[in-house]
């Protein structure tokens, strides 16, 4: 067996040089909640940390809501892309939610340089704690996953609050490391730009006045254009298993649809199908699932070959 994928006392930079694709933007999360969690000890003290240096410091400029988190936790990988702005003395405004869930909030900030004229928005998705839709069924994703503390796992073990807290971060820092990797090699994800406890500022893909692109499910592609997207999915998907990984929960609400390009997103739950035992298991159950939607809308059979798309999978991650 390899060297597991997730090792959740990694260092605070994230930094790969491999070769880079070309600028792409970012959005996304599922369906909504009915009420709102609470932050966690680390994303509460980080903002009072902010809040106290903003009041000691200089005005925040042009009505910004904070100084831009640059250099704070996880960097993207390089070479970065040139719409990233890297300043010290760059400001980040909140333009508002974009998608609520019910592990985490997406929200629509513009980050900007002031009196350059250079500005560029990002998606900040903010995971929760308390009310993590995914506590009642995590166990199975995190299987293939360690932690060095013993204390750690027995928190995460019996859901206190502090292990709530270690799960909300692990879900954030699998979905950081995942989109590093697979940028890197030019997967069609967006861009992570930087990790700060629980939340993550992402490439926005949406139009540059802030209307996010649309998720598959909202689309009704057919003929050519419908075969189109299948095509890059599988692409996608190979280009996962190549890495030996799976999504682990795709389906046509986390893939986007941007500049005509599908785009994958919503990737904490990552599965390493090689370290998970039931890695396998996953991965064919996110053929079957967005194999059934490409074929509810009209894709030929035999274009989606639910037993020999899993099969090509589990040979391109080496499990066959």
């Amino acid at each position: 067996m390899r060297e597991h994928d997730f090792d959740f006392s990694m260092p605070d930079s994230v930094n790969f040089s491999e070769r880079r694709r070309g600028k792409r933007r970012f959005d996304d999360d599922e369906p909504r909640p009915a009420r709102r969690g609470r932050l966690t000890e680390e994303a509460r003290g980080l903002l009072d940390q902010q809040r106290t240096e903003a009041e000691a410091g200089d005005p925040l400029p042009d009505g910004a809501d904070r100084w831009s988190t640059w250099g704070t936790g996880d960097l993207g990988p390089e070479p970065r892309p040139d719409w990233v702005i890297t300043d010290a003395a760059a400001v980040d405004h909140e333009l508002g939610p974009v998608k609520t869930g019910k592990e985490a909030d997406v929200h629509l900030v513009r980050r900007s340089l002031p009196g350059s004229g250079r500005a560029t928005l990002l998606a900040a998705k903010r995971y929760r704690s308390n009310d993590h839709r995914m506590f009642h069924r995590d166990a199975g994703y995190l299987e293939g996953r360690r932690m060095r503390r013993s204390r750690e796992m027995r928190a995460i073990e019996t859901r206190t609050t502090f292990g709530r807290n270690l799960i909300a971060e692990q879900w954030a820092v699998a979905e950081f490391a995942a989109l590093c990797r697979l940028w890197t090699v030019g997967a069609p994800v967006p861009y992570p730009v930087q990790r700060t406890g629980t939340e993550l500022l992402l490439e926005f893909l949406g139009d540059p006045d802030g209307a996010a692109a649309p998720r598959l499910a909202q689309l009704r592609p057919v003929g050519p254009h419908l075969r189109e997207l299948w095509f890059q999915l599988v692409d996608a998907l190979r280009a996962l298993a190549s890495m030996g990984l799976a999504h682990g929960d795709l389906s046509a609400y986390n893939l986007l649809v941007h500049d005509g390009r599908l785009m994958l997103i919503d990737l904490p739950q990552v599965v390493d199908v090689v370290a998970n035992p039931n890695g396998a298991e996953f991965l064919a159950r996110d053929v079957r699932n967005i194999t059934s939607w490409f074929t509810s809308r009209g894709l030929p059979a035999e274009l989606a070959d639910v037993e020999e798309l899993t099969a090509d999978l589990l040979a391109e991650a080496g499990m066959i």
